[in-house]
């Protein structure tokens, strides 16, 4: 290993000491671009390469069908063994750098907190560059209980005896304020999250769907002995919550009263059991009731699905692309199940949030890579994906509700958006993508040379597909459609 001369940052000449210990590090930062750029700092400092990191290196690019400008970033660092690590990695490259640091060639991971949860891994420090995030009123500092989860990152017990947790700081006072707010610090309370609506209103649906309640008395003797009661103490108030909750469920058709108390209706139960909050199930019941009278596309149920609680966050529309996004939604008006609020009203803001991430999934199975989705929504291959399964989803709840509704016409145009979300393709690859090892790519390498459908395929030479697909795919293909074969 060659490591060029120490410098004044202190957070390079921690990492030099990790490394002349032969230990590794996290470096815990408040930014995904922050993360990125600390690794890549840090691998230009380190001068490292075998051929265990060259290898895993060369994997991070093959994560991605055609990688981006993160992964080439990602492979520069990892050649060095160092990484970096955040909601915005593919979850192939994510487990590659877990497993690369696990197994010793990755030492040093940039990170932001998300990797202070959940994982054991054998870090001997746990560096803390920032301790201060941006939100809602600007750069505020972060609660003791996450300094807490990142600490105790370091000197895990079945890697080491002990463990370092260091904050950087740039100044005296800063410092004294870290230590007297997270070295001596008391952790915060932790709330009960059946205070979130949301939350109550899954949990009310499925108590009564499940039978474990079914009476007024029942419901509100079961929250009695919760968490949320211990700490909310106005019992009063909090029973005025279920009964608007329960009101509401009723209002929806997903609970009736009956003798004994309430029962879920066959709507409510479905609902229930998508796990879906029950305000969003009700969003999309509206939407699909305006669906069966007007013309649809595959934006107008990427829309409806995008403008609920379970897809937030939603891409944030920049002021420079407000009056192009709002050029699109004119295109798009008349297909859309859901209007367009004043935007003088609150959520507003929230529906054009919705908007756009419709317009990415749109842009999705119109063939677009992930590097332009990078380059066009910054949106990386990480949160790109992590959208994309869950608008495949809510987009499934809609087809089942659809099918309760008994909206038939409805359930294959959802289908199809499934199928265009899930490949990431335009729909005339719908036929082609029905083979096994034939997804976006190969689908479109077929289709642009003129075999459009099952039936082209059945006559072509195999030796000719194999030219398009390769031997073994061409291969697989007549096999599938049940064509005998002789190659070469």
């Amino acid at each position: 290993m060659i490591i060029s001369e120490k410098t004044r940052d202190p957070l390079i000449n921690l990492v030099f000491d990790t490394l002349e210990k032969n230990k590794q590090a996290l470096i815990f930062v408040n930014a995904k671009r922050s993360a990125e750029k600390v690794a890549e700092d840090v691998a230009k400092k380190v001068k490292q390469s075998n051929a265990v990191t060259e290898e895993l290196s060369q994997k991070i690019l093959a994560a991605l069908s055609k990688p981006t400008k993160q992964c080439d970033r990602l492979a520069f660092c990892t050649k060095t063994g160092v990484a970096f690590h955040h909601a915005g990695l593919a979850p192939k490259q994510k487990e590659l750098v877990e497993n690369g640091f696990r197994d010793g060639a990755v030492k040093i991971i940039a990170c932001t907190p998300t990797l202070a949860a959940g994982l054991d891994l054998p870090a001997f420090r746990a560096i803390i560059r920032d301790v201060k995030r941006f939100g809602h009123h600007g750069m505020m500092p972060i609660p003791v209980l996450e300094y807490l989860q990142m600490a105790g990152r370091a000197g895990r017990p079945k890697f080491d005896s002990v463990g370092e947790a260091i904050i950087i700081t740039s100044s005296e006072y800063e410092r004294d304020s870290v230590i007297e707010k997270y070295i001596n610090g008391v952790p915060e309370d932790i709330y009960s999250k059946l205070a979130v609506e949301p939350v109550l209103r899954v949990y009310v649906l499925s108590l009564i769907n499940s039978r474990i309640v079914h009476s007024n008395e029942s419901i509100i003797e079961f929250f009695e002995q919760t968490f949320w009661a211990h700490q909310y103490k106005d019992l009063d108030k909090m029973e005025q919550i279920i009964e608007r909750v329960l009101d509401l469920l009723i209002d929806w058709n997903f609970i009736q009263k009956v003798q004994e108390g309430f029962r879920a209706t066959n709507l409510g139960k479905r609902v229930a059991e998508l796990y879906v909050d029950p305000l969003t199930a009700h969003h999309l019941l509206i939407g699909l009731e305006r669906a069966k009278s007007t013309t649809v596309k595959t934006i107008s149920f990427f829309h409806l699905v995008c403008n609920t609680l379970e897809m937030r966050p939603l891409l944030t529309v920049k002021q420079k692309e407000y009056e192009d996004v709002q050029e699109k939604y004119i295109e798009a008006e008349s297909y859309l199940l859901q209007k367009e609020p004043s935007m003088f009203e609150p959520e507003y803001d929230d529906w054009l949030k919705s908007f756009k991430t419709a317009l990415m999934l749109l842009d999705w199975v119109d063939e677009k890579d992930e590097e332009w989705i990078l380059e066009s929504y910054d949106s990386r291959p990480g949160e790109t994906k992590s959208k994309i399964d869950r608008a495949d989803w809510l987009l499934y709840a809609c087809h089942e509700l659809a099918r309760l509704q008994n909206y038939q016409p409805l359930l294959k145009e959802i289908t199809k958006a499934r199928l265009r979300l899930k490949y990431g393709i335009r729909e005339e690859l719908l036929s082609l993508i029905r083979l096994e090892q034939v997804g976006r790519v190969r689908a479109r390498k077929l289709f642009n040379a003129g075999l459009k459908d099952l039936g082209a395929l059945r006559k072509v030479p195999v030796d000719s597909l194999a030219r398009i697909v390769g031997k073994s795919v061409a291969l697989s293909i007549m096999k599938q459609l049940g064509k005998e074969s002789n190659l070469y």
